[in-house]
């Protein structure tokens, strides 16, 4: 009885920190992204980035924590154990270190040396893999071995966190959207990474019943947006679809996860890579926002959608969500010499991008 009212004391002392962390923060801006006046809409994207771990995963790490500790999964000593593209891993290295417990990041090997660099300052350690597909069985080896506890984002993303409200990023939007010319959006826009973050966004925005359609954008070759397609047809989804590792750090999966929920979903985008890169780099020129490149990817479906909202004449609001920061991706997203080796070539989606902003229509 004794160790069980001394492993109590211990979570109860764990939470009070993390609820203390997420106190003493403030919440992320939400920037009004200039637009040409007559187009009658309003761009606003919230700045994940400043967050203390520097993305929208510190979210969810924080989430997961407090998950795994009310369920008696995470104890005095426990091991973390978590698969990851990088910034969720950047994140829970972060929230171990705070309950001083120790952390290893399972993750692919072409994983920025910056997240690497991040996870490591935060005291944890990698385990790197040949190719993404590995991380999930490696993960759970991991935490077997060590009698460590599988944080398992891609399964618990979408239960993790209170869709009803709870300061999650849902209530965090429309509170700062108050007082605006269009405080009920016409699209939230975001990226399917885990599944959580759109899970979390579309039942909340059902709850309280608010005329705001949820978007999703998807790298090319994801197994996201098939998923989808194939959820929305005669017979609600069959095998589940089958992708590729993205090329775009954070988002995109060769499998469909356990925590994307396609029902909450209005409308998915199919992005190509190389546009994703594109967008990263006309918000940096047209906006100054330094972002990275799933960034990118929220904003090629943007532009498309608010293109559609010029052409049938509706006014209102779009919000979408800079994810992290661009410093993160100085040595492969930034270098011409990383995309030249990766048969990426913006440009011709850049050209796509102004001419959108010269004549409000998107290219066929």
């Amino acid at each position: 009885m004794r160790v069980l009212q001394q492993d109590r004391a211990w979570a109860d002392e764990a939470i009070r920190r993390i609820n203390a962390e997420n106190n003493r923060s403030a919440d992320t801006h939400l920037y009004s992204v200039p637009l040409p006046e007559h187009w009658g809409v309003q761009l606003y994207l919230k700045d994940e980035s400043t967050h203390r771990t520097g993305s929208l995963k510190h979210r969810l790490a924080r989430s997961l924590f407090l998950f795994g500790l009310v369920n008696g999964w995470i104890s005095e000593g426990t091991t973390i154990v978590e698969a990851s593209s990088g910034s969720t891993a950047v994140s829970e290295a972060y929230f171990a270190q705070l309950l001083g417990l120790p952390f290893i990041a399972v993750m692919a090997r072409t994983t920025s040396r910056e997240k690497i660099a991040l996870i490591e300052q935060f005291g944890g350690s990698c385990l790197l893999v040949d190719h993404a597909s590995e991380v999930y069985e490696a993960a759970a080896d991991l935490a077997r071995r060590t009698s460590g506890h599988y944080m398992d984002q891609f399964t618990y993303a979408e239960r993790a966190t209170d869709w009803r409200g709870n300061n999650n990023i849902a209530e965090s939007i429309f509170g700062q959207l108050a007082l605006e010319e269009h405080p009920i959006p016409r699209w939230i826009v975001v990226g399917a990474g885990t599944g959580g973050t759109s899970a979390t966004i579309g039942r909340y925005l059902r709850y309280h019943r608010h005329n705001t359609r949820l978007a999703v954008v998807d790298p090319e070759n994801s197994a996201f947006y098939p998923g989808w397609l194939e959820s929305r047809g005669p017979s609600g989804g069959g095998t589940p679809a089958a992708g590729q590792p993205s090329r775009i750090e954070g988002i995109g999966r060769a499998r469909m996860e356990p925590s994307f929920v396609p029902a909450v979903i209005d409308h998915m985008v199919q992005v190509p890579d190389a546009a994703s890169v594109a967008a990263m780099r006309h918000l940096h020129e047209y906006a100054g926002l330094h972002a990275g490149p799933s960034t990118g990817t929220n904003l090629w479906g943007v532009w498309q959608l608010i293109a559609e909202m010029i052409r049938e004449g509706r006014r209102g609001s779009v919000v979408s969500l800079m994810c992290d920061g661009g410093d993160r991706y100085a040595g492969n997203y930034y270098s011409p010499e990383w995309l030249k080796s990766q048969g990426l070539d913006p440009a011709p989606h850049e050209a796509a991008i102004r001419e959108f902003f010269a004549t409000g229509t998107w290219p066929a």
